[in-house]
């Protein structure tokens, strides 16, 4: 962890959050903001690109929950971007913990940004700029967010209402936030020209933020204080004492904070937003086509409209639909009307209250070396295509109820089982007996590629006994 650059803004990236709502793409272990959803990159990466102008930023602060934290460094590292600190959350506790946490590691005069992870941005330099002109009230102790001008009666975003025009221009009062609207009151926002979607963002002196917080809300500050303090290092991450941090209350910084202070600006942020919370404003954000309809992917649509259908592999062939979301993923295919899909949490309940594991696991599983994904199964048996990056080794462990079988596809295996120590190489294979203890490492260049079979009576991953691990697992 390096010390946030004086005279430059501190970016707070929030990364807590499980994305329910766009499932089955989002789940528990690899959530929304670690997706490609608009572009390229993942909003996170993207979040974190936005920010990365060395005039104005300094390396940016990432509050994240610890089992995100590999994915999540292995992201930013792949855009070129180094964190000041990625502070793991030891149990969740929304964003006034978090932010005060970070506000903590920064120190009392750093200028910290708040940033949630998973908004889409469509002007970068629109947003720089817009930021940079609340510093001014940001200085003079001041609280500020920000709101953006809204392009339609939208029920899914929180408002903020603008109130007085303050000293510090363009700033204004917050005159009061407002929860999501019903359709009648969204269409009342849009006409009155001072109602702005609430983005989340904060820009606040660190110092400031944790007096007012603890002035307002107590004991969510000296949790945090003492969470970091006797917190510890784990390799590239800051690990928060747990008994500390879980000693908040978890409450959002809106309540905690921004609806209790009279210090609160608000400034108009020139540029397009979204926070990327449903299917149907990821309809919104994409190229439709004639029809109205948003394709992604292996698609084939005749006499549909203003649906939103998106393949991640097999073929979606869809006939008259019309304002649907069609998902279809290697192991889920979800449906519902377009303008139900703030309930897609209705689905995930269910599937998690069955006992299945598709509403917090993707087959594509990421793991600090790399990713397995599971491609059959039977009675007694499973079939995994593993992916180990250069470098990468995976615990020395040993299970008690199985077997596996290890073919190389491709790439350079050094393969540990019990006291031998070899290299496989492509269509070369080997067989791991039960009970005993092993390893796999990629000791190439490239991606290492195999396919493993696993036999047994029970093929669980928690079947697995960590002996060494270079990660510090568990």
């Amino acid at each position: 962890m390096t010390k946030p650059s004086p005279g430059r803004i501190t970016p707070v990236i929030l990364s807590g959050g499980s994305g329910s709502r766009l499932w089955p793409l989002s789940r528990a272990l690899h959530p929304k903001q670690m997706l490609e959803l608009i572009g390229e990159r993942s909003l996170i990466q993207e979040t974190a690109l936005h920010l990365d102008d060395s005039a104005l930023f300094g390396p940016p602060i990432v509050v994240c929950n610890e089992e995100h934290r590999f994915v999540i460094a292995e992201q930013l590292r792949e855009v070129g971007i180094t964190p000041a600190a990625i502070i793991l959350e030891p149990v969740a506790r929304n964003t006034a913990p978090a932010i005060a946490v970070a506000a903590v590691v920064a120190g009392p005069d750093a200028v910290i940004l708040s940033v949630p992870s998973d908004g889409h941005i469509g002007d970068p330099e629109g947003y720089r700029a817009s930021v940079k002109a609340g510093l001014t009230a940001a200085a003079d102790d001041r609280v500020v967010t920000f709101g953006v001008v809204p392009s339609r009666a939208e029920t899914g975003f929180g408002y903020i209402e603008e109130g007085e025009a303050l000293a510090q221009a363009p700033a204004r009062q917050v005159a009061a936030f407002h929860e999501k609207p019903d359709a009648e009151r969204a269409q009342a926002y849009l006409e009155s020209n001072r109602h702005l979607w609430n983005t989340s963002l904060f820009l606040v002196r660190a110092g400031f933020f944790l007096d007012e917080l603890d002035r307002l809300t107590p004991g969510i500050v000296a949790a945090a204080r003492q969470a970091v303090a006797a917190g510890s290092r784990d390799l590239d991450f800051t690990r928060l004492d747990g008994n500390a941090f879980s000693a908040a209350p978890s409450i959002s910084v809106d309540h905690a904070l921004m609806e209790k202070t009279r210090r609160a600006a608000v400034l108009r942020l020139e540029t397009s937003w979204s926070d990327v919370g449903s299917w149907q404003e990821l309809w919104q954000q994409g190229e439709a086509d004639e029809a109205g309809n948003v394709l992604l992917g292996d698609v084939i649509a005749e006499d549909s409209s203003g649906s939103y259908l998106r393949s991640e592999g097999r073929l979606i062939a869809a006939l008259g639909l019309r304002n649907q979301v069609v998902v279809a993923t290697r192991d889920v295919v979800m449906i519902l009307p377009r303008e139900r899909s703030q309930e897609v949490k209705r689905l995930v309940d269910r599937v998690a209250a069955a006992g299945r594991n598709e509403h917090s696991l993707h087959p594509l599983v990421h793991r600090p070396w790399g990713t397995y994904e599971g491609i059959d199964d039977g009675d007694g048996y499973q079939v995994k295509r593993i992916v180990v990056k250069p470098g990468g080794r995976l615990s020395l462990q040993r299970h008690s109820r199985r077997a596996e079988h290890w073919i190389v596809v491709r790439g350079l295996a050094r393969v540990t089982i019990d006291e031998r120590v070899f290299e496989l190489g492509a269509n070369q294979s080997t067989h791991v007996p039960l009970g005993s203890v092993h390893r796999l490492e990629n000791s190439g260049s490239e991606p290492l590629y195999m396919i493993e079979v696993q036999c047994g009576d029970y093929l669980g991953e928690d079947d697995i006994e960590r002996l060494e691990d270079v990660y510090n697992r568990n």
